[in-house]
């Protein structure tokens, strides 16, 4: 029993592309692999809440048609990169024949009639897909809770958050449940969910994997803040499953065709290191400080130059990106809201509100107050309007300048995962991560261990825009030199 325990261990800790190589090589049958995680992930929904509907049945049977295949296969070489590799995925990204509500109760029956393109791609890729995560309600905060799935805890400690919106993502990759997942993140959606759950998480330049089929959908300029990318237990999936993301679509004309670099071609050593100093309203955490401080001793160990810069222009971040999100959408979070009730239900934001301190409406407290505060942006003068989104072209400008060719090193979040319910009507603590979906710059989130009480702790590494193998370059070398994902005890 203790070799065969060892054994769904090791499985459990691997990479994707770890297990890929043990698949095609028959070390590992892709069923025993899927097996492993299903169990894994069967061990800890109890406590973390991280599926909001699963697909084991399904999933076994694909791993033996994987099987099949690479029994038959003249050359394994020849086979999708990731065949038999079990996955998770966002709710909110449509997977055919899975729930597709993003947490709305009113859309709680809806099923996914078509997968979207960048799942398709995982799929195409040989990835066996076991779930779909948990989310916020609406995708529209950094806790995942709603009326529907309920709420999600975190993977070390199920009194704190998971992040949010792609939560339950952050839960399944954290726990060991799945070795990689597909979120999305519009203002810190893969980032928290990963830095709260010790794992790697990338959000893309702007416009680099395609966002269509989402729920709710990014329509207009606000397309340009939104990134579905990659959360992995080992930094090495990332940059294979960014290629595989990446590209041009028919349904999201605004994908780009990028040439993405290659990580192992990066030279780190003379790279500039930009420490932001000034740079948050919100007063971060020593140990969040120290964690980052900790990463940029490494990198200049690795012969990088370390430099501190004030960046003061990026303390209006929240206030910038709120407006661009409002001003860039072609239509409000009410008006998309609304087409998903009935008539009856349409109710307005005093009523919504009152519902939701009696615990018995429709929706989440996040929910409620977006609701509020959009309609208080729209009695904003056009005047401050424009003011706020010049101040942000001139933000990108500044940090652009700052991290001259290299990257910047920059805090998750003010502290390690809060408790659950410390979050809300706070929008401000979102500012270090909604600064870089504002500026559709390319950041991957970094695990550096845990701290004193095993709360994982984190660093955000940015670069410029389409230099996504540079930022993921040195979460390989932070990875090396801290360890990377630390399996939870739970």
């Amino acid at each position: 029993m203790a070799v065969v325990e060892a054994t769904v261990r090791a499985l459990t800790h691997r990479s994707g592309l770890e297990l890929a190589r043990a698949i095609r090589d028959g070390e590992a049958s892709s069923r025993e692999v899927v097996e492993a995680h299903v169990a894994r992930l069967q061990e800890v929904q109890p406590r973390i809440n991280a599926l909001a509907a699963d697909r084991f049945d399904a999933a076994l049977e694909e791993a033996d048609a994987a099987d099949r295949r690479i029994a038959d296969a003249a050359d394994t070489d020849e086979l999708p990169p990731f065949l038999g590799v079990p996955c998770t995925i966002k709710e909110a990204i449509a997977l055919k024949g899975m729930p597709n509500c993003a947490g709305l109760l009113a859309r709680r029956e809806h099923r996914a009639t078509e997968t979207g393109p960048a799942a398709a791609r995982l799929l195409e890729a040989g990835a066996i897909p076991m779930g779909v995560t948990n989310v916020s309600e609406m995708t529209m905060w950094i806790e995942s809770q709603n009326f529907v799935y309920g709420r999600t805890s975190n993977a070390y400690d199920p009194r704190r958050v998971a992040g949010g919106s792609s939560g339950g993502e952050g839960a399944a990759v954290g726990s060991g449940g799945s070795p990689f997942g597909l979120g999305t993140d519009i203002g810190g959606s893969i980032r928290l969910p990963a830095f709260f759950n010790g794992v790697f998480g990338h959000k893309g330049s702007a416009h680099l994997v395609p966002n269509a089929c989402h729920f709710p959908p990014a329509e207009g300029a606000i397309t340009r803040m939104l990134s579905l990318g990659p959360l992995a237990r080992r930094a090495e999936d990332l940059m294979p499953l960014l290629r595989i993301l990446a590209g041009p679509d028919p349904r999201d004309p605004d994908t780009r065709d990028v040439e993405l670099g290659e990580p192992e071609r990066v030279e780190l050593r003379g790279m500039n290191v930009t420490i932001a100093e000034e740079a948050s309203v919100v007063p971060v955490r020593r140990e969040v400080r120290d964690a980052r401080d900790r990463a940029a001793q490494a990198l200049s160990d690795a012969g990088m130059r370390v430099r501190h810069v004030p960046l003061r222009c990026m303390r209006r971040a929240v206030e910038c990106y709120l407006t661009a999100l409002q001003d860039g959408a072609s239509r409000s979070f009410r008006e998309l809201l609304e087409e998903e009730l009935e008539e009856t239900a349409k109710l307005g934001v005093r009523r919504a509100a009152a519902g939701a301190l009696r615990r018995r409406g429709p929706h989440t407290w996040p929910t409620v107050l977006l609701l509020a505060s959009e309609s208080l942006a729209a009695r904003m003068p056009e005047r401050r309007t424009r003011r706020l989104l010049a101040a942000a072209e001139a933000m990108g400008r500044e940090v652009e300048a700052a991290l001259d060719g290299g990257v910047m090193l920059h805090p998750p979040h003010p502290r390690v995962a809060p408790k659950h319910g410390r979050t809300v009507g706070r929008p401000w603590i979102i500012s270090t991560t909604a600064v870089f979906n504002l500026l559709g710059l390319p950041v991957t989130q970094v695990p550096l261990g845990l701290n004193p009480a095993g709360v994982p702790l984190g660093v955000q590494v940015a670069a410029g825009m389409d230099r996504d193998h540079v930022t993921i370059a040195v979460a390989l070398e932070l990875e090396r030199r801290f360890g990377g994902w630390i399996p939870p005890r739970i």
